[in-house]
């Protein structure tokens, strides 16, 4: 029973490598069996046989981590690019959130995203504006209360 439940999983496995090589690549109809046979048989070795390991190469950055990060711009891991801000361009070309990012590099959490003199030059644009702070509650003068009478005004009517 779970030879069967394994080789179903074996051959959804496959119909998913299958499926997802034949849409980016051009494969001749007469070409397709030797294709499924040949990956189910990867497949099958693979689960078969535990000791063949596969090799994962380590990520290697665009420039060496201490250096990614300098007073004016951030150097994106990457591909070695300088950046004010690396959050837009992590999204935009690799689809990947800060958090994603530095998990996927081993960066602690509070690596920044924003380069340091940016970040300042920022910060003091907004202060010059005065964002961040509560307004200033300034004291109005009391409106003067007229008192009419219901009389004077029935007979404006």
């Amino acid at each position: 029973m779970a030879e069967a439940g394994s080789k179903d999983t074996l051959v959804k496995l496959m119909a998913n490598v299958v499926s997802a090589y034949v849409s980016n690549n051009p494969v001749p109809a007469s070409e397709l069996p030797s294709l499924i046979d040949q990956i189910y048989q990867s497949l099958d070795l693979l689960r078969s046989d535990p000791s063949i390991q596969i090799a994962v190469e380590p990520l290697k950055p665009a420039v060496p981590i201490r250096k990614s990060v300098t007073p004016d711009f951030l150097i994106s891991l990457e591909n070695g690019k300088k950046f004010k801000s690396l959050k837009r361009h992590l999204r935009v070309s690799y689809g990947l959130s800060p958090d994603e990012y530095r998990a996927k590099w081993g960066l602690p959490s509070d690596y920044p995203m924003v380069a340091p003199n940016y970040a300042a030059s920022r910060s003091l644009l907004a202060k010059k504006f005065g964002l961040g702070r509560k307004p200033q509650q300034t004291k109005r003068p009391a409106a003067k209360k007229t008192r009419e009478s219901r009389t004077s005004v029935a007979e404006r009517l």
